[in-house]
């Protein structure tokens, strides 16, 4: 039995499989032969593809360099998130609802542009939908483009090693919040340079956000959400900045930053059990469909993440209303013989409990 790449106008089915059949005549799975190769040459990048040959380097680890700016900022945002939620009971319901349309918009600039879409190439959009992914990008404010794709595919190219800049190995805190408040480790800095990121310098709308990130900050991520419940509907000023803005900004970072902690420590690991991400729907919940992450490392060129489609994965439901009105295209994913192969070969089995 073998599957090769087969491909439509909007989507590829990518993998091969192996299998014998015993003497009963049951099949069973030996092994799962992906060609990463062909898959990368298919996307035009293979690095986020783990590195097999990548060692620690011995001795004491460099000691740890604390960032005062951003301990201090990232403490005061979470002090002006919970002022937020003491506000929700005096807000208008337009302005709640105007939060959760800034919180999911900024999801999506996330979720479907820096992550499927720029950092693994897993589908394909066109300039407007590029563009419109970089504006909620921008009103996510977790880095521009540029800075988020390097860092992520060094994350997948060195998962859980010096080279991770998330690395969960050194703790649930460490992992969600406390990278972001110390130097990087230098064998982060040394491999994200030796990435190959000429895909996003070629990309000029990605160039364009870098160039002008901080301004598109601002304008995007705080001066918008709070002028329009002021303006619009005459919402105080306090309650347009502190709910739509600082509480919804500090909610997305914190559902962003579950993928990295909490989706690598807690869950079952039904596609690989030798490494360390997890699946964990309620994270998928509050990411728009990230959780599924042992899944996604064990396949991080499949466009949804998961294998059960819109399953808690608002993004993929997104991606593929964009390929039916025309803006994407080319979803890569994984054959369902190829995924059940790998369940057999170094799954937990987990997958046969449903």
């Amino acid at each position: 039995l073998s599957k090769e790449f087969s491909s439509t106008s909007s989507s590829t089915t990518v993998g091969t499989v192996t299998s014998r059949v015993t003497r009963n005549g049951n099949v069973i799975m030996e092994e799962d032969l992906l060609n990463h190769e062909d898959i990368a040459g298919d996307r035009g990048m293979v690095d986020d593809i783990f590195d097999e040959t990548y060692q620690e380097k011995e001795g004491p680890k460099p000691p740890l360099r604390y960032v005062w700016r951003n301990i201090i900022l990232m403490s005061l945002l979470h002090l002006g998130a919970i002022f937020g939620l003491m506000l929700i009971p005096s807000a208008k319901i337009q302005t709640l609802a105007w939060a959760v349309l800034c919180f999911l918009v900024s999801a999506l600039g996330i979720t479907a542009g820096s992550h499927r879409l720029w950092s693994h190439r897993s589908y394909k959009a066109t300039l407007p939908l590029r563009i419109f992914l970089t504006i909620a990008n921008s009103i996510a404010f977790q880095n521009d483009i540029y800075e988020w794709v390097r860092d992520h595919r060094v994350h997948h190219k060195f998962s859980e090693t010096d080279a991770d800049p998330h690395n969960a190995m050194r703790g649930f805190f460490f992992s969600h919040i406390g990278w972001l408040l110390v130097r990087k480790h230098p064998d982060v800095i040394e491999k994200g340079q030796k990435l190959d990121l000429s895909d996003m310098k070629a990309d000029k709308v990605v160039m364009f956000q870098r160039r002008y990130y901080k301004p598109s900050v601002v304008l995007l991520c705080f001066t918008l959400p709070t002028v329009v419940p002021w303006y619009f509907w005459d919402e105080s000023i306090i309650i347009s900045f502190f709910i739509p803005t600082i509480l919804r900004y500090a909610i997305g970072l914190n559902a962003a930053w579950l993928v990295n902690s909490a989706a690598h420590m807690f869950g079952n690991r039904p596609y690989d059990q030798h490494i360390s991400p997890r699946e964990n729907p309620l994270v998928s919940l509050g990411a728009l469909g990230e959780g599924f992450h042992n899944y996604h490392h064990t396949f991080p060129y499949d466009y949804s993440t998961s294998e059960f489609g819109w399953r808690f994965n608002l993004t993929t439901a997104f991606i593929d209303l964009m390929c039916l009105l025309g803006l994407a295209s080319d979803r890569k994913k994984v054959s369902k013989e190829v995924i059940l192969a790998r369940k057999m070969r170094t799954g937990d089995g987990s997958h046969k409990s449903g």
